[in-house]
């Protein structure tokens, strides 16, 4: 568990974001500290992956501001800001893979574009994280469509490590996946977090997912941050959607099979 005083790597103020004339967060708060990992879940239409995409720049805001590691990089440079992103890795919706790389070249993607770096130490790099998302050798040379599901992801969690970042943004990493795989990549995400320090900002609807993996969970809801804590704080918050959600029969289910784990 992350202490309340870790200092804040993302901090966002007064966010309104919206599409034509529908709002998607209105003057929306959030804290995310040094080392933890944060869920962020809410009904559909709450802004999500909206807000996943503002806080690394692929979205712009109406208005409000947003800090990552200090900085507002919506004001620096665009070589300043190549810096600063080469310091976060992301894992998209789906894993968002080219088609028309293997998994190695898909990884050595990041690394060709912001190092210098000969071929072969290029190819070491890529072999080196794909052993860190959990694939072995034999994957380097396939294409996305060789994959399974839970490969791909894999592959996809490899190239967003490949620049060794202090954040990593997820975005529903377990959608599509069968109840075992999700699981192994709930504690894989887990164990690599333990071990390298970074930070996690995940995006889910996945309750194992956030109560096995989450620190914190920030619930998104009315354009705002409606509650954000632990999932025993959330269990007894006092608000319709956040009540039904986690102490719904999915929800009960998620705290048993939690409950059970922890005692075995």
């Amino acid at each position: 568990m992350v202490e309340e005083r870790a200092p804040a790597v993302i901090e966002i103020r007064d966010l309104t974001t919206q599409f034509g004339q529908t709002v998607i967060h209105n003057s929306l708060d959030l804290d995310v500290r040094q080392g933890e990992i944060i869920g962020v879940v809410g009904g559909s239409g709450t802004g999500k992956s909206v807000l996943l995409r503002a806080i690394i720049g692929l979205f712009r805001p109406r208005q409000g501001t947003i800090k990552v590691f200090g900085e507002i990089l919506s004001r620096l440079s665009e070589q300043q800001r190549r810096h600063y992103e080469q310091r976060w890795g992301v894992l998209f919706q789906h894993g968002a893979l080219f088609s028309s790389l293997t998994v190695g070249q898909n990884i050595q993607v990041p690394l060709r574009e912001h190092l210098q770096l000969p071929p072969r130490l290029l190819e070491e790099f890529a072999a080196l994280k794909l052993g860190l998302a959990g694939l072995g050798p034999a994957a380097v040379d396939k294409y996305p469509s060789e994959l399974s599901g839970g490969m791909r992801k894999r592959a996809a969690l490899a190239r967003a490590l490949a620049l060794d970042p202090e954040i990593l943004f997820l975005d529903e990493p377990t959608a599509g996946l069968d109840p075992i795989a999700a699981a192994e990549f709930d504690d894989l995400i887990k164990d690599l977090q333990h071990a390298l320090g970074f930070t996690v900002f995940l995006v889910t609807h996945d309750l194992d997912t956030l109560h096995t993996v989450c620190d914190r969970i920030a619930v998104l809801g009315d354009g705002k941050i409606l509650v954000i804590g632990t999932v025993a704080e959330l269990l007894v918050f006092d608000h319709p959607w956040v009540k039904e959600y986690f102490c719904g029969p999915r929800g009960r289910a998620a705290s048993l099979a939690q409950s059970k784990g922890a005692t075995q």
